[in-house]
């Protein structure tokens, strides 16, 4: 029974819980389309191409155009799937959703309803504030394809009195990933969104470049009121549409949950059959506005394709697709942080692309093979070091447009990188010819033992040398305000020493060797 207006003005609502399911929507980094063989703008290859260039019959619905199934789309929707601890159908269908949009040639989309490719998943995921996991149900995650889009300026940005219906994104193969409404903060939707982002790259299934539209949020949001007299109140689902940020997924879901107490004291409206409503994000206004009344599954009048066979999966195909999945990157992490000793935002650092933790995990194989405990723990970390600093330092010298290149694509190997952290390991050269060493080996099949001696970066330890030039920069007078700092106790001065050492050195001196020196003929 609805409360009258009166009742809903006098209630007391001592608590709201939050409840979140989330849709998220990834368009698969495939050559082509889901039923067609005109390019997909989310390969690379076909990236920024002008408007209505990758389209053909199939993509405009012309009369005869029959739309054929793109293998690859199945099996980087399995591994996605399989990563989400789900199901695989044996056999699964295509259904026509039916809707108008100007962006939709056929006036339907192909899509799954009663047969999904993926289905009943579970995911225990660090999704909590502090980084702890929560189990989150997988309803589904099924295929299909991708409406075109409105552009409403022109090409570049310039501004237009109209709007343009592109219809390069009309046809790319789309999985849409839906899990049980088992979020209750926002902190944790944003988490498991962030992980699945990650996953989704690591498996191969897509580039999820967040700008360009490639994953999507669209979290079903509501919230269950509580009163003082022990009643309780759900209101109505809110679907927030095409969110393609982290910030904007948050802030809508908080937004939410602050205007959905407010918004049933208003209309009393309570979760049932045809209350949900979709709305959209305004960024600016941080707020959520009404787009339409949301339909239920019968207003999309679903019926099987009746150009498109059921499709079976063989489960032996769907075993080798398993069988190739990689650790996944929040599991890699844990590895790093708890089994190298690494830092967690170094490890976090390390697993977030798989190329990179690949090279990462190889480079530390160069090093030590299979052996274990502290010598392969000083290896990790050694290598983190590597790649962390000087290689990302080299990624940010040879960036373009603002993006740093990977560091599996910088063209050093893992051996070369194995034998530069050998040589740090070993003390044989300084910390601050690392990032020189590895630049002069990046795109060439140098040894680092023999780069480092041709380039003079060698360190030398023999102690008659060192003393030597500990001598001549103590004999120095530019350097006696130094010496007499450092007599009179003032250690810190000993760095200016050391400095004048190194340059008499050429930068080959041991620098801890020389502190060493310097300190005991200064008495300290």
């Amino acid at each position: 029974m609805p409360w009258p207006p009166e009742d809903r003005a006098r209630a007391n609502i001592v608590a709201t819980r939050l409840k979140v399911g989330l849709e998220v929507h990834v368009e698969l980094d495939t050559r082509t389309k889901m039923f067609t063989r005109a390019g997909n703008p989310a390969s690379a290859e076909f990236e920024g191409a002008a408007p209505n260039t990758l389209i053909d019959p199939v993509v405009l619905a012309l009369p005869g155009a029959l739309p054929v199934l793109n293998e690859r789309a199945i099996e980087l929707s399995i591994r996605v799937g399989l990563a989400l601890g789900c199901s695989i159908a044996e056999l699964t269908r295509w259904d026509r959703k039916s809707y108008f949009y100007p962006d939709l040639p056929k006036g339907y989309q192909i899509s799954q309803y009663a047969l999904p490719l993926c289905f009943d998943g579970s995911v225990d995921w660090p999704v909590e504030a502090d980084g702890s996991e929560k189990r989150i149900g997988i309803v589904r995650a099924h295929l299909e394809e991708d409406a075109g889009k409105l552009l409403h300026e022109a090409p570049g940005g310039r501004p237009i009195d109209h709007s343009i219906v592109d219809l390069n994104r009309a046809g790319t193969p789309l999985l849409e990933i839906v899990t049980q409404p088992d979020f209750t903060t926002p902190e944790q939707v944003v988490n498991f969104a962030r992980t699945l982002r990650t996953v989704c790259r690591f498996v191969g299934a897509s580039r999820c470049v967040m700008q360009k539209g490639h994953i999507r949020f669209e979290p079903n949001i509501n919230c269950v009121l509580e009163m003082d007299d022990g009643r309780t109140v759900t209101t109505p689902i809110t679907e927030i549409k095409n969110l393609n940020s982290f910030r904007s997924l948050e802030m809508a879901i908080r937004s939410e949950l602050a205007a959905q107490p407010e918004r049933w004291r208003e209309d009393g409206r309570e979760m049932g059959p045809g209350e949900k409503v979709t709305r959209g994000w305004d960024d600016a206004k941080n707020t959520t506005f009404v787009q339409r009344e949301k339909e239920d599954a019968h207003d999309y009048r679903y019926f099987p394709d009746p150009d498109l066979l059921p499709t079976p999966i063989d489960p032996d195909w769907v075993s080798t697709i398993r069988a190739a999945l990689p650790e996944l990157p929040h599991r890699r992490a844990e590895r790093y942080r708890d089994g190298y000793g690494l830092s967690e935002a170094d490890a976090s650092a390390l697993s977030a692309e798989r190329g990179e933790s690949d090279l990462f995990e190889a480079i530390i194989t160069h090093l030590v093979g299979d052996a274990g405990g502290s010598d392969r723990q000083e290896a990790a970390r050694q290598s983190a070091n590597l790649l962390l600093q000087a290689g990302r330092q080299l990624a940010n010298e040879r960036s373009a447009d603002d993006e740093a290149p990977a560091l599996d694509a910088l063209g050093f190997s893992a051996q070369q990188a194995a034998g530069i952290v050998k040589l740090r390991m070993d003390n044989a050269i300084s910390a601050s010819a690392v990032p020189q060493l590895l630049a002069h080996l990046s795109g060439t099949d140098d040894d680092a033992q023999a780069a480092a001696e041709s380039l003079g970066l060698l360190q030398v330890t023999d102690e008659s040398a060192l003393e030597k030039w500990c001598d001549e920069a103590l004999a120095d007078p530019a350097n006696a305000a130094s010496v007499a700092d450092v007599k009179s106790g003032k250690q810190q001065a000993i760095g200016r020493l050391i400095g004048s050492v190194m340059s008499k050195s050429g930068g080959q001196a041991d620098a801890k060797a020389v502190r060493a020196i310097l300190l005991t003929k200064l008495g300290q």
